[in-house]
C-alpha cells in the first residue's frame, strides 16, 4: 500500500505533462521532381523525441505506417512536436528520409522524390 501511495503522485506529474505537452497535426505530400503526386507511396512516420516531454523511465516509440492516397497525400494522428522521422518508399523513385524539427500545430510536409540513380558495373 505504501508504494501505491508513492507512485501515485508520480503517474499524475506524468499524465499532465504528457496532457500538456503541445501537439502537432502533420500532412505528408509526396511528388515527383515534376510535381506530379505519388499514389501508393509507403510513409513511414516515427517520433523520435520532444524537449517538452518529460522523460520518465523507457519512452515508448510512436510510429505509423500509412500509403498515399490519389493526391500523393497522407495524414497523420495528432502526436507530439518535436523532432519526427518520415520515410517515403515508392516504386521507381529513390527512398527518402529525413529528420524534421516540427514545433507548428498543423503541419504539411512536402517530399518530392527523385527517379532511381544510373547503376554502375566494374564489368563493362
Amino acid at each position: 500500500m505504501r508504494n501505491a501511495v508513492r507512485v501515485l503522485p508520480l503517474l499524475f506529474i506524468l499524465a499532465a505533462t504528457l496532457a500538456a505537452a503541445p501537439m502537432t497535426r502533420i500532412k505528408v505530400a509526396v511528388k515527383t521532381q515534376s510535381g506530379k503526386p505519388v499514389d501508393r507511396a509507403s510513409v513511414i512516420v516515427k517520433f523520435l523525441e520532444s524537449p517538452n516531454l518529460l522523460k520518465l523511465g523507457k519512452r515508448t516509440p510512436v510510429r505509423w505506417e500509412v500509403r498515399t492516397n490519389q493526391e500523393g497525400e497522407v495524414k497523420v494522428p495528432e502526436l507530439p512536436q518535436g523532432k519526427i522521422q518520415i520515410q517515403v518508399i515508392a516504386k521507381g523513385y529513390q527512398t527518402f528520409g529525413q529528420v524534421f524539427d516540427i514545433s507548428d500545430e498543423e503541419k504539411t510536409v512536402e517530399i518530392k522524390l527523385n527517379p532511381p540513380q544510373q547503376q554502375y558495373s566494374a564489368h563493362q
